[in-house]
């Protein structure tokens, strides 16, 4: 029986690994020759490439996020395709962690929101684990569900990337230029992406920080409806290395939150000073004496003494007037003095 096995097993032919069918080379000859010229054939396959560009991003946050942030990064996860997920991360982990995170994720991009005191909130855009990393503030958040914008786009398509001038001509908004396509470009035949290309990504320079919009393409005219989100993001400082390391740039024109908000507490306050120094101002002129003026002596020059009446001391008592009594008065006495003796009776 063993025999028969062994023979039976060398006797099998071998079984061939299956081949992805290749592309039809521009000058071969189609197969069927004789085929009439009026039938359908059945197209190739949309996506014949091979996936090259193995970018992935990881957008995550720390704790202590509110709902608007937390929306605007399930909106950046749903444009695009190619990023992933993670829980978020304690505060007081060191920044230098998430690049471990990103390799047990085995992503080579990093989208990192940091909360602060619950209203200021901070982007990190990092090349894991090499470097650059950049540090944001973002400003005027604006979620998807929030705008309510008409227009609208296929899930997982890929978009196209517009940028300002601005962007080269200047080293450190180069350098951002490059991380920007590196991170917000989807890669082409992504398996989870669609070969379509029907919004644009804008990143336009004004008042020395980059406003970020989304634009759906309308094919009829070539037309542009926002779509979002949209937000601000105010440089402050790249780095060589991933999220630390040597700063290549600060930017001068930035202002932290805490001291907007302090230098507007201390208008207001100087406002108030100044109201309170002009009520004490009109407090002090109310009551501050008149200034005395001194007698001049030729005031009397002019002034005639009044003749002097000699005074009359009555010695009899002057007569007392007659009393007139009031004839209705005593009428409305009379009038209530029988209204009682009535009830009484």
């Amino acid at each position: 029986a063993t025999k028969r096995k062994t023979g039976f097993a060398a006797g099998r032919p071998k079984k061939r690994a299956k081949r992805a069918p290749s592309t039809v080379e521009p000058d071969a000859k189609p197969a069927s020759e004789g085929a009439v010229p009026g039938e359908y054939s059945i197209p190739p396959p949309v996506s014949q490439g091979k996936w090259k560009n193995k970018e992935r991003v990881l957008i995550f946050s720390s704790r202590g996020i509110n709902f608007r942030t937390r929306h605007l990064m399930q909106d950046l996860r749903t444009l695009m395709p190619h990023s992933k997920a993670d829980t978020k991360m304690d505060r007081k982990d060191q920044l230098f962690v998430i690049n471990e995170v990103c390799e047990m994720k085995n992503c080579n991009k990093c989208i990192f929101f940091e909360a602060k005191k619950k209203q200021d909130l901070y982007m990190w855009l990092s090349n894991t684990p090499q470097g650059p990393s950049a540090k944001f503030l973002v400003q005027n958040v604006h979620t998807l569900a929030e705008l309510k914008m008409t227009g609208n786009c296929l899930r997982g398509s890929r978009p196209l990337l517009s940028f300002d001038p601005t962007f080269d001509k200047e080293p450190h908004y180069a350098l951002l230029k490059e991380l920007f396509i590196q991170i917000f470009s989807t890669p082409q035949y992504h398996p989870k992406s669609q070969p379509f290309v029907d919004h644009v990504f804008t990143f336009t320079i004004t008042d020395e920080r980059i406003w970020f919009r989304n634009y759906q393409i309308i094919e009829e005219d070539a037309s542009l409806v926002e779509i979002g989100p949209r937000f601000v993001l105010n440089l402050i400082k790249i780095f060589q290395g991933s999220f630390g390391g040597a700063t290549l740039y600060e930017n001068p024109h930035y202002r932290s939150p805490n001291m907007h908000r302090r230098l507007v507490r201390m208008s207001v306050a100087a406002k108030f000073r100044e109201k309170q120094q002009v009520k004490e101002v009109q407090k002090i002129k109310k009551k501050g004496s008149k200034v005395l003026i001194g007698e001049d002596p030729t005031e009397v020059v002019f002034e005639t003494p009044a003749e002097e009446k000699p005074v009359e001391i009555q010695l009899v008592k002057p007569e007392s007037k007659p009393i007139v009594k009031d004839k209705k008065k005593l009428r409305k006495v009379q009038r209530k003095m029988q209204k009682k003796r009535f009830r009484t009776e």
